[in-house]
């Protein structure tokens, strides 16, 4: 049976991807879903739920206002709570059964905006795909609407794709900032942990962007249209990679032409047996870390929506439990998520390397700082 998963955990949503990308940012996100739904968001998906407010809501969507489609009290609603809470703009967007009744957002997001008089966005989600289709809607609409330059070009890098989903905690953002530092470059605007809407205003005087997570990407090719400013995909993991790293975006800022870096390892047949799972920027930044570092090939199983030119020639995109199985079954050694290990054969070594968006708070404090540093990965 594919799409099942009997023994493995599934990825956060794509509504979670929406109020993590947004959730520093001073506005209010309304998921149109029903009463206590927002605790799945807070317990599993927002580490920062505990110790930094924001306006994220459920709508309380009712069964016979769903059947009847009664979308004022939705309207009247987010209206009087956004002229009580004053946001800097509200999202909306939407969960299983707004999107069996067909609700039209676009339209909602159009009237509650002209009631409030405060910019409005629909985001077009459902509740059925992974997280970073949510947060690369959210990342793009900040890139369309907030973003600005003052037209004097700087030697600051921005950070794109950064959610607690993907980077976990605020200080791997600061390492990745501290190694930008050290490498000559200056900061630029981070989309969107420890940032702020304003500073999104200064996105567009940058040299290059680094797109940290697949989420980022669109909100690159955005910046790249607007601004004309090159970007370069990866994550600075281990010494010898975050050599590379530099050296891309030195080489992307000069030429102004794109890097997809974290795909760019060495030729590998299709049935190398070092594989690592998971969101393609993390695993393959990881997979060529670990390449550089070992010298052996490593290459990468992405089980999430992802972009083609984020994939090598011998990756595989696999969602489905019983195909990786299967895949597992022919590997030395597997680098993933600990909640993987079950499918993962018992000849095969194993190193966790914990993934937010999967497993949750559950191993949080064992997820390692890459940053520029050796791999200690544990097998």
């Amino acid at each position: 049976m594919i799409h099942y998963a009997r023994i493995i955990s599934c990825y956060t949503a794509d509504t979670s991807g929406v109020c993590s990308a947004l959730y520093e940012l001073g506005g209010m996100v309304v998921v149109h879903d029903a009463s206590g739904c927002n605790s799945t968001y807070a317990t599993h998906d927002e580490p920062r739920w505990y110790d930094m407010d924001s306006m994220i809501y459920i709508s309380g969507l009712t069964e016979i206002d769903a059947v009847m489609g009664n979308d004022d009290k939705f309207i009247d609603d987010v209206c009087e709570s956004a002229q009580r809470l004053k946001p800097k703009f509200i999202a909306i967007c939407g969960s299983p059964m707004p999107a069996m009744t067909g609700t039209d957002f676009d339209a909602l997001a159009s009237i509650i905006e002209q009631k409030s008089g405060i910019p409005t966005y629909a985001m077009h989600t459902n509740g059925m795909k992974s997280y970073l289709v949510g947060a690369s809607q959210a990342f793009e609409m900040l890139a369309r609407n907030y973003c600005a330059g003052s037209g004097k070009t700087k030697n600051a890098v921005n950070i794109l794709g950064a959610t607690p989903l993907d980077i976990s905690r605020q200080e791997i953002v600061d390492s990745i900032w501290g190694w930008l530092e050290r490498s000559g470059f200056e900061r630029g605007c981070c989309m969107a942990m420890g940032g702020t809407l304003e500073d999104l205003q200064t996105a567009g005087d940058a040299v290059c962007d680094l797109v940290i997570s697949s989420s980022g990407l669109a909100a690159a090719k955005v910046l790249k249209e607007r601004f004309g400013i090159p970007y370069v995909v990866g994550l600075p993991f281990g010494e010898e990679y975050a050599d590379a790293l530099r050296s891309d975006i030195v080489r992307a800022a000069a030429d102004k032409t794109d890097i997809v870096s974290c795909a760019l390892r060495g030729e590998i047949s299709d049935d190398c047996d070092t594989v690592v799972v998971g969101e393609s920027v993390y695993a393959g930044s990881v997979a060529r870390a670990f390449e550089m570092q070992t010298g052996r090939r490593a290459r990468v199983i992405h089980t999430l929506d992802t972009s083609s030119e984020l994939i090598a020639r011998a990756d595989k995109s696999i969602a489905d439990e019983d195909k990786l199985e299967q895949e597992f079954a022919g590997c030395t050694l597997v680098i993933a998520d600990p909640l993987f290990k079950p499918i993962v054969s018992e000849t095969a070594k194993f190193a966790p390397l914990p993934h937010e968006a999967f497993s949750g708070r559950c191993f949080r404090k064992s997820i390692p700082d890459l940053v520029d540093k050796k791999l200690k990965l544990e097998f």
